[in-house]
Formats: structure tokens, C-alpha cells, sequence
């Protein structure tokens, strides 16, 4: 790191978990951003202003006045712009130093599988099942950390699934170890249920905390652990999560490898 980036960084320099080493993981570091929505904006913003290396952006929709409520990476004067394109210009305002990849595709298996390949960690902001669960099969295959967030009404969730072997050769449970791929799932949307402004800039910002923690190798991360708020009764709860010995998708990756 040169002067300026020792005094932009200087604030995660001081801090003993994360230090020069960790700034400068992060610095190298590459994320897959799948979303630049409610959630994704205070997720772009944060990892931008933190100096992540490599920003990849992924998200086919446009920007639409009934988004400014709560999406805040977006102004009322790019509406009809491709959010990508909107968030990668809040960004880097925020910091001109980082690279910004934008992909403004409606995401795939194949996609996700191209994108992921080689990412220090995805970031899943989407809003539907059938796209969470096609990213979680990504990260499975390449062994890359998943952070998870989801927010509706005032209910909020995040989680990080994490398949690579810890310390003690233990692995963490895939996102179809809780959310089974076959179960029967009412998909819930913003557009037709609400969600409270603030509550999506909440779980933003703890996934892209989680997201910090695991490029810098920082901290305890969310891996097993389903952290759950109610924003309206201000209540918030962890819950353990355990790995499917059975999961269609993990099992077979972990037997792999073995």
C-alpha cells in the first residue's frame, strides 16, 4: 500500500483483527455481488469503501422510482438506468481505486459458474429461490464462501455458508442444507409485501461485514449460524444450522473430495 491508501485504510489498519495483512488481503480480494438492490446497495458501498480489489456486479433490472425508498446506491436521476451501471458510479465515487465489473444479465447456472470460479467470496442480494439456490451450487462446486441476507416486511436473515474445511477438517452447512431445493417455498417479494427502508440497509451492512471478515481471514463469521431480526419488535436471534449429511448438493462435493 502506498501513503494514500495506508491513510484511506487507516481505520481497518488499526484494528487488531484486521491490521496491514488483512487490509491487504482485502485489497486483493474478489467479490461476487449478485443483486444491487435494497441489499446489494449498502453491500457495493461498503466493499467499495473498504478497497475490495475486484467488485463483480450482477443484476439485469433497472432502476425504477418505487426502488428509492430504500435502495440507496441509486438516485431519482438514473431512473430507467441499469442499476449495475448506477451502483458502479455511486461507488466509485465512494473510491475511485477499486475495479468494478458490471454484468448486467439476468443470472444463470452457467453464468454464476463462470463468475464465481476464482472469487474470494459471493454475495447473494437476490430476491428469489430458484436464483439462491443456482448461486449456491456455484459456490459448492468452486469453494468459494457464500454470505446470504434476505429481507422482508421487518424480517430480516443472514447467514454465511462456507463448504470448505475448517481447522478441525469440519465443514459448514450449503444453503440447501437449510433451504432444501425440493421443499415447497412461497416466494415473497418486496413489491407485493413491503419491507421497511432501513431494515435492508441493516442486513447490507451485516453481510457485507461477514464479507469483510472472510477476505481479510478476520473474526468468527456466521458459518452454522442463521442470525434472524425482527425489526419491528427490535428482537434479534441466532440459531444454530447444521449440515445435511444428505444435501443434494453439498454431500456429493464433500464426498468428492474426500
Amino acid at each position: 500500500m502506498n501513503d494514500d491508501a495506508l491513510l484511506r485504510y487507516s481505520r481497518h489498519i488499526l484494528l487488531d483483527t484486521i491490521g496491514v495483512e488483512g487490509q491487504e488481503r482485502i485489497l486483493a480480494s474478489h467479490a461476487v455481488l449478485l443483486g444491487a438492490g435494497g441489499l446489494g446497495s449498502p453491500v457495493a458501498l461498503y466493499l467499495a469503501a473498504a478497497g475490495v480489489g475486484r467488485i463483480t456486479l450482477v443484476d439485469d433490472d433497472v432502476v425504477d422510482l418505487t426502488n428509492l425508498q430504500r435502495q440507496i446506491a441509486h438516485t431519482q436521476a438514473r431512473v430507467g438506468e441499469s442499476k449495475v451501471t448506477s451502483a458502479r458510479a455511486s461507488m466509485l465515487a465512494l473510491n475511485p481505486g477499486v475495479e468494478v465489473v458490471t454484468v448486467p444479465r439476468r443470472a444463470d447456472a452457467a453464468l454464476l459458474a463462470i463468475l464465481v470460479a476464482g472469487a474470494t467470496v459471493a454475495v447473494d442480494c437476490s430476491d428469489n429461490f430458484v436464483t439462491r439456490h443456482a448461486l449456491n451450487r456455484a459456490c459448492v462446486a468452486a469453494g468459494v464462501p457464500l454470505v446470504s441476507g434476505a429481507a422482508i416486511r421487518g424480517d430480516g436473515q443472514v447467514s454465511v455458508f462456507d463448504t470448505r474445511p475448517g481447522a478441525d477438517g469440519a465443514r459448514g452447512p450449503c444453503y440447501a442444507c437449510l433451504f432444501p431445493p425440493d421443499s415447497a417455498v412461497e416466494e415473497v417479494r418486496c413489491a407485493v409485501m413491503g419491507v421497511l427502508a432501513p431494515l435492508v440497509g441493516v442486513v447490507g451492512s451485516l453481510q457485507a461485514v461477514e464479507a469483510l471478515k472472510l477476505m481479510a481471514n478476520a473474526g468468527i463469521s456466521l458459518a452454522g449460524r442463521l442470525l434472524m431480526i425482527d425489526a419491528f419488535g427490535m428482537d434479534i436471534r441466532t440459531l444454530r444450522v447444521a449440515r445435511n449429511p444428505r444435501c443434494p448438493v453439498c454431500a456429493p462435493a464433500v464426498e468428492a473430495a474426500r
